[in-house]
């Protein structure tokens, strides 16, 4: 294999399409390792999957990460910054939560052993 037509796709996915998407990843023959993170706005549980392939097929990497990874509305409470650690009561705020975050990455060099 060529490693100058390698990629790294990484995504960022909510982490109930997770298992959804990893299942479809390895249904069409993509290896992918998976980690838990967190989100910084929202401080909820990520995954964020790095998979490794050729250049010809990140494009259905992408299909794959856009047909799991879909955008819903979920009502969080919040609290304004300016009263933390104060006895304050949470306000509920709709946001937007879901879909995927994804870079893909030029590999220099790629080693399976």
């Amino acid at each position: 294999m060529e490693t100058s037509a390698m990629k790294l796709v990484i995504a960022i996915i909510n982490k109930e399409d997770a298992a959804a998407v990893t299942g479809r990843l390895n249904e069409q023959g993509f290896g992918c390792t998976r980690l838990s993170t967190t989100g910084g706005f929202l401080r909820a549980g990520n995954t964020t999957l790095l998979i490794g392939t050729e250049k010809a097929r990140v494009q259905e990497v992408v299909s794959i990460l856009g047909s799991c990874c879909s955008r819903r509305t979920q009502i969080v409470d919040t609290v304004d910054p300016a009263f933390a650690g104060q006895f304050i009561t949470a306000r509920p705020m709709e946001v937007s939560i879901g879909g995927a975050t994804v870079f893909v990455i030029d590999v220099e060099q790629f080693f399976k052993m």
